[in-house]
């Protein structure tokens, strides 16, 4: 194999950049040239293909930085439909144009599908991204859990139900975590803990939405910011034993600290917020409101009168607040777990491609109390109709009358946290008051990287 390509889909994470570093450090040592697509699928649907050389004479380019957040080959939504053979047609010839033989695709379920779909025209492997850490399995045989249930008024005329999983070991979890998961968690713990202070100042009630679609990984991981709740989309939220848990803190500690998933569900099922949620690009739901539904299930079922008695407020809506981490969970500086893991994953990409193998997934494994590198048929990630369900947070990694992480819970962020951060990641803090950044203007990688776009000819 002598020229590979590499793009990054989906929503942006901090560790891009890393993969990326890593596919091109792995190539370099094979002797493969890796042209980098501008922009995701959208860019092989755009017929002239801006493209970029990322190691020419087998050396990276100066703008791949691993500790830069982001992805210097930009990032869209687009994605491909596998039944639309002549677009399919079309990309492949495109990339036979630029003697592309292979093809690593970074990103999360979405790209994997579009992934799977240009397996079938040349060499393609999914090195895994997203802060979700909702790609991959809890164990091999859970895509088997998953059953359709007849349901005439709606959509498709079935709904998808997943039946009540397995116990399983920390060694059985198929791609054990992906990279963005750490700094993720790094930002919205920090973000916890500085909101803490307000709240135990103030005396009041504050709740964190944190990111995470349906699953509940970011928000387990924000145990490490000492919230007194955690509430998760796998753990229905029941009114009373929240109320109740609420007071108690508030009776020992005048203030409470509450971090909800954005995804979390009533006891029925429905979705906190649902209300004003929307599609994005590629299909999926987008969450709003989590917090803001659990403030005013709190503000009615505690009352002006808890708070006005106690002098923390004239009422119950002024003694509870909401915040949201945002986007500052998706970017910046990537961590060490994250650099390094994601520089790992990249090579390993470029490895499977090497050695003849195709439609795989690289994925880090937990083994022997560490995480090792190894490899999957994507196939493994869906069930028997050919669905990717994201992968669900495991009952057993959260105590729902504590509303906690369980000692199972504990094991396993404590497996992918104890030496996430570095001395660099300490030391970057301070380039934060370098006095350039006040006197120059932000440098863009975006600028360098358009001078050195290449595109070819639509017309052959």
């Amino acid at each position: 194999m002598r020229r590979i390509g590499i793009l990054t889909a989906g929503g942006d994470t901090p560790a891009l950049n890393a993969t990326i570093a890593g596919a091109v450090h792995e190539a370099n040592r094979l002797r493969i040239e890796v042209i980098g697509i501008i922009k995701g699928f959208s860019g092989l649907l755009n017929p002239e293909v801006p493209h970029v050389e990322l190691n020419p004479l087998f050396t990276p380019i100066p703008e791949l930085d691993p500790t830069h957040g982001g992805t210097i080959l930009g990032a869209s939504r687009d994605y491909f439909d596998a039944n639309d053979t002549q677009t399919m047609d079309r990309v492949a010839d495109r990339l036979r144009r630029l003697k592309v033989e292979g093809l690593v695709c970074i990103g999360g379920d979405g790209t994997l599908s579009g992934m799977q779909a240009l397996s079938h025209h040349l060499p393609a492997v999914l090195a895994p991204k997203t802060i979700d850490n909702d790609l991959g399995l809890n164990y091999p045989d859970e895509p088997n859990e998953w059953v359709r249930e007849s349901a005439p008024g709606s959509p498709k005329g079935y709904i998808t139900r997943k039946r009540p999983g397995r116990e399983f070991g920390l060694d059985e979890v198929v791609n054990y975590v992906t990279p963005g998961y750490a700094t993720a968690v790094f930002e919205s713990s920090t973000g916890v803990s500085r909101i803490r202070t307000t709240a135990e100042s103030h005396r009041r009630v504050a709740i964190v939405e944190v990111m995470g679609r349906d699953c509940g990984m970011i928000a387990l991981g924000t145990a490490y910011g000492q919230p007194d709740l955690i509430l998760v989309p796998e753990s229905p939220v029941d009114p009373d034993p929240l109320v109740e848990r609420v007071l108690a803190v508030l009776e020992i500690q005048k203030h409470a600290v509450i971090v909800a998933a954005e995804g979390i569900v009533d006891t029925e099922g429905h979705i906190f917020g649902s209300v004003s949620a929307s599609k994005d690009p590629a299909g999926n739901l987008v969450y709003s409101g989590a917090a803001e539904a659990i403030k005013e299930l709190l503000v009615d079922k505690i009352g002006d009168d808890y708070f006005a008695s106690r002098r923390r407020g004239e009422t119950a809506d002024a003694a509870v607040f909401v915040r949201k981490v945002g986007h500052t969970q998706r970017g910046g500086r990537p961590i060490l777990f994250d650099r390094f893991y994601a520089a790992q994953l990249g090579g390993k990409a470029v490895q499977i491609l090497a050695a003849g193998y195709h439609n795989c997934v690289a994925t880090l494994q937990y083994r022997d109390g560490g995480i090792r590198l190894d490899s999957v048929d994507a196939n493994r990630f869906r069930d028997r109709w050919g669905t990717i369900h994201p992968r669900p947070l495991s009952p057993t990694f959260y105590d729902p009358q504590r509303f906690k992480p369980s000692p199972k819970g504990v094991q396993y962020l404590h497996s992918i946290f104890t030496n996430a951060l570095g001395v660099d990641d300490v030391e970057a803090l301070r380039s934060i008051f370098d006095t350039g950044n006040i006197v120059y203007p932000y440098n863009s990688v975006n600028v360098h990287i358009h001078k050195r776009i290449m595109r070819i000819d639509p017309a052959g």
